[in-house]
């Protein structure tokens, strides 16, 4: 049996990859933005769909999400977590967490929002998290803080809790 390359790739299954990127204000204050387009009212960090039908890696849209949705040209630092989201009626989605490092307030003076996606910004304290974000985009948030404070590598989660292999 003899199958084209094309049909394989067409067969095998799919997942939705996105990357955003951790800022954070000199007193540990996260950024997150207020995206126009959710019914749920939920915020979220600067970041989207990683382009990859385009070359794009992980890395590399997270940059571009960062310059078009807040207007910082911000080069991602370490990578701080990775989630990988199932969810109903879509495929699942690996998500990329990278770290923006810490802004200076002219950083955040300079911030020009993308009218076309999000109405506001605003710094927000990390026992808030749960607040403005979904409850799997707060563990996954608090996990990459919990990395980053503890120096070690990333955080690899499954559905915004730690991996154990067994998933």
């Amino acid at each position: 049996m003899t199958t084209d390359f094309a049909t394989y790739i067409a067969s095998l299954p799919k997942i939705i990859a996105g990357a955003n990127t951790l800022l954070r204000s000199p007193d540990g204050r996260v950024l997150l933005v207020e995206p126009n387009y959710r019914d749920d009212g939920s915020w979220t960090l600067p970041g989207g769909t990683i382009e990859s039908d385009q070359g794009e890696t992980p890395r590399q849209a997270a940059f571009r999400e960062s310059v078009e949705e807040i207007g910082l040209e911000v080069v991602p630092g370490a990578l701080l977590a990775v989630d990988w989201v199932m969810g109903p009626g879509r495929p699942p989605l690996a998500s990329y967490l990278y770290d923006g490092g810490v802004l200076a307030e002219e950083e955040f003076a300079a911030i020009r929002l993308q009218a076309e996606e999000l109405d506001s910004w605003r710094l927000v304290a990390p026992d808030e998290i749960a607040t403005y974000l979904t409850p799997g985009a707060a563990r996954l948030v608090l996990a990459a803080l919990a990395a980053l404070a503890a120096g070690t590598g990333p955080a690899e989660l499954v559905n915004g809790r730690p991996a154990s292999g067994k998933e």
